[in-house]
């Protein structure tokens, strides 16, 4: 297995509230890997370090980043991203995934993908370009949008889809990269049992069809258990376990941060 994403004594301060205390993790390819904690546990504090959207106090991210990336990679052919802005992580090869919502609603599935691959970097964006009969850029998102199972819906706007295949186009917008590492955040947030199972099968088969290496937070703990090679435990902002799902959950420590506590935050 190939370290894609690690983090060394990574730590950030509100003030006097200590959000994530000095974790240190390494997050392999060959796994889905989920996030988890009790409310206020850190998981987002966590997540947005790694993305960029928060600045770490201390300590350090390196990811793995795309082949053609133009960056100075350490012994171990990772990148070390601390601090940069979201979007120059995002090009080096880090992609995420909001719960929010985050599509152009008034466009078509086809047109946001377009999006997508054009900023990845080898394009000069502009609105023509997401218009034009551009054949190679239409081949490169046709190509996520059948990934993502999304291809029958290639010419239909944001606004007009179900919830569930809004999340897919936001998996697709991740996609339109190429990413080395796609963040989800609460893939499953406000689906029903069959979106949800939808939505497993779907990163599961990108997981095995894909070069890209999924990490998840999630607050359904079966998803969790189903879905996960390896499971990270947040609590109070420490990592307390991890291990495979069958260890984490025989881990007297995870038991106790979770007793009379939801899994959300």
């Amino acid at each position: 297995m190939t370290t894609v994403l690690e983090t060394e004594d990574l730590r950030r301060e509100f003030g006097a509230l200590l959000a994530v205390d000095d974790v240190s993790v390494q997050i392999d390819d060959e796994e889905i890997t989920s996030i988890i904690g009790p409310n206020g546990a850190g998981k987002t504090t966590f997540y947005n370090m790694l993305s960029g959207t928060l600045k770490p106090t201390s300590g350090e991210v390196r990811i793995r980043p795309r082949a053609d990336a133009d960056a100075e990679r350490t012994d171990g052919g990772l990148v070390t991203v601390t601090g940069m802005e979201p979007h120059d992580i995002n090009q080096l090869g880090l992609s995420r995934a909001y719960q929010i919502n985050n599509v152009f609603d008034g466009l078509t599935v086809l047109e946001n993908v377009r999006i997508a691959r054009i900023s990845r970097g080898d394009r000069k964006f502009d609105l023509r370009s997401v218009a034009a009969d551009d054949d190679a850029l239409n081949e490169e998102a046709r190509r996520i949008l059948e990934l993502t199972n999304l291809q029958d819906a290639a010419h239909t706007k944001c606004a007009e889809l179900s919830h569930g295949d809004v999340r897919k186009v936001e998996i697709a917008l991740a996609l339109g990269t190429d990413p080395s590492v796609v963040l989800l955040d609460e893939p499953t947030a406000g689906m029903n049992a069959t979106e949800t199972r939808r939505m497993v099968d779907l990163i599961e088969d990108l997981d095995e069809q894909t070069d890209t290496t999924f990490v998840l937070t999630e607050h359904d703990m079966e998803v969790v258990l189903g879905i996960s090679d390896r499971i990270l435990v947040l609590n109070n902002g420490e990592l307390i376990a991890s291990g495979s799902p069958d260890e984490v959950m025989a881990d007297e420590t995870v038991r106790e941060a979770y007793l009379g506590k939801g899994e959300n935050e």
